[in-house]
């Protein structure tokens, strides 16, 4: 995936901040992954757009950085996270939410892409949906959908970096064998039948003078 710019700059003197995602750990993972680890060396901020899995995953990223983080659907242990955060970083407003919306929404995107066996997945305006809960905020940083997405939504980066924990088809396999809700199943469904090998990713953005994301495999 390219780099994307938001606007034209000398990003010299840039601020770097690690993003991440879905890590699950420990709920799916029992670490998080040494590339990632290495992959976040030298940052000087950490945003996690939530799905952590435990506060001993926060511990171990704040061992290379100040960690900010927000709560996903799968963090019900650590109801101290807000469900948002709005930073000025750099002079940037950066908004990170974890991207879940009402299942009003999620359930027939996820149930059209069980009947199609994941080759049509709706994505409902995920972009224009996060800019209208952000209006102030020049990045957006979300995660969830567990896939990498850069865009430009009406003059603000709307940034999904993928996810750490990325779920493959013997994974889903497994996980479907423990008896899942009817809406964790139909997603199940869709991984086992796609035949592509998701990759697990981080993100990095720049902010300076310039505000650059790119998104970087851990794999």
């Amino acid at each position: 995936m390219e780099d994307h710019f938001l606007d034209i700059g000398d990003n010299d003197l840039a601020m770097r901040i690690g993003v991440v995602a879905d890590t699950h750990c420990p709920e799916f993972l029992d670490e998080l992954p040494a590339a990632l680890l290495e992959k976040l060396r030298g940052v000087d901020l950490i945003l996690h757009a939530g799905d952590v899995g435990g506060e001993q995953t926060l511990e171990r990223l704040r061992t290379l950085a100040p960690v900010e983080a927000v709560r996903g659907d799968h963090d019900p242990g650590l109801s101290q996270l807000p469900l948002k955060r709005l930073l000025e970083v750099g002079g940037r407003r950066i908004a990170v939410v974890h991207g879940n919306r009402s299942r009003l929404l999620e359930e027939p995107a996820t149930l059209v892409a069980t009947l199609t066996f994941g080759l049509v997945w709706p994505r409902l305006g995920m972009g224009r949906w996060l800019r209208r809960q952000f209006p102030e905020a020049d990045v957006i940083v979300y995660g969830h959908t567990h896939v990498a997405r850069l865009e430009e939504v009406d003059g603000a980066l709307v940034f999904n970096p993928g996810a750490v924990y990325q779920v493959t088809r013997p994974e889903a396999r497994r996980r479907l064998q423990r008896e899942p809700n009817w809406f964790e199943w139909c997603w199940l469904q869709v991984i086992r039948h796609r035949r592509d090998r998701p990759v697990r990713s981080v993100g990095v953005l720049e902010i300076g003078e310039a505000v650059r994301a790119t998104v970087v495999p851990v794999d």
